[in-house]
């Protein structure tokens, strides 16, 4: 029941969080999720039942620093006042970067939007016990340029079937698989006693899996197990099983979704 006077509000928040310990975002029973220590933590804030619905599912050990979500309430807690009232009652793994007041009818999932995943490799004879819980090890380190290379052919509008888990529910009911990578770019640093290496993607939606199956092939390419050439092959094939494997979930991050 709304209170005298207050009025319902949406609140959008964008959540930063390690993934390592929780079952993915989306609520489940008996494991630990992303989306109910949010349902939680604003619940016993604001002394009312939340719901959150968060804008990406992100996979069981996945994690980010953008991902956004909303929940009504009538509260009069100010939006940009929620970061730091929610601290006493998140976990330190979970934190809400950004919250602002939008309309009723905004929903995270249904807006036209640009997403940034970047997934992490740590590369080297000896694995960075710094980066143990945000990157996948590789004892080889890669030909980055190789990976270049092969990752110009994912660029543009394309159908990706092949890049997908088999079991996505968009394949499954016979949905679409076309979808738009505007730019993907790989980086390379110092790291441990090799090199960190970081793959950057960004799109207008990503399928199952989709980004740690790209990632596991380009490091295909960049480990010399590939020719760069054999990424476009398995584009052209839309089909599974002509892609390379399905990197760990360790390794990826959600860095942002914009709105535009």
């Amino acid at each position: 029941m709304t209170k005298t006077g207050s009025r319902m509000k949406r609140i959008r928040i964008r959540i930063a969080y390690d993934g390592t310990d929780y079952c993915g975002f989306q609520l489940q029973p008996g494991v630990p999720t992303v989306e109910g220590e949010l349902n939680r933590a604003l619940s016993a804030l604001l002394k009312e039942e939340i719901h959150v619905t968060g804008a990406s599912r992100t996979d069981s050990g996945v994690h980010a620093s953008g991902n956004v979500a909303v929940f009504d309430t009538d509260a009069s807690i100010p939006p940009e006042k929620y970061p730091f009232a929610l601290i006493p009652f998140l976990p330190e793994d979970i934190r809400v970067t950004e919250g602002a007041e939008v309309e009723s009818c905004w929903h995270p999932r249904k807006q036209n939007c640009v997403k940034t995943y970047e997934y992490t490799f740590s590369c080297g004879p000896v694995e960075d016990p710094l980066m143990r819980r945000f990157a996948s090890y590789s004892r080889f380190i890669p030909d980055d340029g190789a990976m270049r290379e092969a990752a110009a052919y994912l660029i543009g509008e394309h159908d990706f079937t092949s890049f997908a888990n088999p079991s996505s529910q968009i394949l499954m009911e016979g949905g679409s698989a076309v979808r738009n990578i505007y730019s993907v770019n790989i980086e390379t640093a110092p790291g441990g006693a090799g090199v960190i290496l970081r793959i950057r993607i960004c799109g207008n939606g990503f399928l199952y899996n989709m980004v740690r199956i790209i990632a596991g092939t380009l490091m295909n390419a960049g480990t010399g197990l590939w020719t760069p050439d054999r990424v476009r092959e398995a584009l052209e094939a839309r089909d599974r099983a002509a892609a390379g494997p399905t990197a760990e979930a360790r390794g990826l991050r959600l860095c942002e979704i914009r709105y535009v």
